[in-house]
């Protein structure tokens, strides 16, 4: 049968009842608790650093993020823990729980295609975690500026809100992650499983298979220095097909101005470089724009297997 009518109609509902649906759950209260703990734990791990590096840093501010007091690991540390388990508790249940609630025959019922949902769903939950990302960039720079007393400058103003963007990014991916494991399993349990097995191989397995694998696809070489970049090179290639790598590396190029190359570089690219000048904000984003390409494109081709696998599953009221 052909459709009448935009498959679109009704998405702001679907948008605006999932976003009050998790603003108002308990998870929420939760992170909001983690938030509050984040932001502490990385201004206490950073502050009394930065109090010491007055006048020796051009890039002060940046600190806040980039700084932390063992035990306490840095603002950047904490972030990268916790946007992908922020994400996957949003997104894991988002199709299965209607099926164990019998709902979703229901909505469906209503004048509301496939399309709207799955893309209301995304989306509400996308406006969740963006609230909570931008709450906590908040937080830390308003206690950074309290405790501190120094404005930052307005690159490091920008630097920041690249950095905000970057993670969004970041957690897009997971969430878009989690929602196809969602789709894939009946069960929440199951895709909440699946979703941090997944987590836990890209963050903690990954950078060990890749320095394995390195050194079996690599080629080889007379020349034991060419052959040891050829390993440097495949190995990075492997990492960069996580998304924590990418990430890492974009936070790196932008809270670190002077990081000039994300990769192995000769010194024969060197010459002419003033080693430990920092780079302007346009040439860092030039750096790191694959990385956010990369970020962008996993989130899209995610969100198309959910896509595809939802509008293929059979619905019975």
């Amino acid at each position: 049968m052909r459709r009448e009518g935009s498959p679109w109609a009704g998405l702001g509902t679907v948008v605006t009842k999932e976003s009050v649906d998790h603003l108002g759950s308990t998870r929420m209260r939760l992170m909001e608790i983690l938030i509050g703990l984040t932001a502490a734990g990385a201004i206490y791990g950073a502050i009394s650093h930065i109090r010491e590096s007055v006048g020796q840093d051009v890039f002060l501010f940046l600190t806040l993020f980039t700084t932390g007091h063992n035990p306490v690991p840095s603002f950047t540390g904490f972030i990268g823990f916790l946007v992908p388990l922020i994400a996957i508790a949003l997104g894991f249940d988002a199709i299965n729980s209607e099926y164990s609630r019998r709902t979703l025959g229901r909505v469906l019922a209503q004048p509301i295609y496939r399309d709207a949902l799955i893309l209301g769903k995304f989306l509400g939950a996308l406006f969740t975690l963006t609230i909570v990302l931008v709450s906590l960039w908040l937080l830390v720079t308003g206690l950074g500026l309290l405790l501190l007393g120094l404005p930052p400058s307005g690159e490091e103003v920008a630097r920041a809100a690249v950095f905000l963007l970057v993670t969004i990014a970041y957690g897009a991916v997971w969430l878009t992650m989690a929602m196809l494991f969602s789709t894939l399993f009946r069960q929440p349990a199951t895709a909440a499983l699946a979703a941090l097995s997944l987590w836990l191989v890209l963050t903690v397995f990954w950078p060990m298979l890749a320095s394995g694998a390195s050194s079996v696809l690599a080629a080889h070489d007379p020349n034991p220095y060419l052959e040891l970049a050829n390993q440097v090179r495949v190995e990075q290639a492997i990492s960069r097909l996580s998304p924590n790598t990418l990430y890492s590396e974009a936070v790196l190029a932008l809270l670190h101005p002077e990081t000039r190359a994300l990769g192995p570089v000769f010194y024969s690219q060197l010459e002419g470089a003033i080693l430990g000048s920092p780079l302007p904000l346009g040439e860092s984003v030039l750096l790191i724009w694959p990385h956010l390409t990369g970020l962008i494109a996993a989130s899209v081709l995610l969100f198309t297997m959910t896509y595809v696998n939802f509008q293929r599953q059979e619905i019975r009221a």
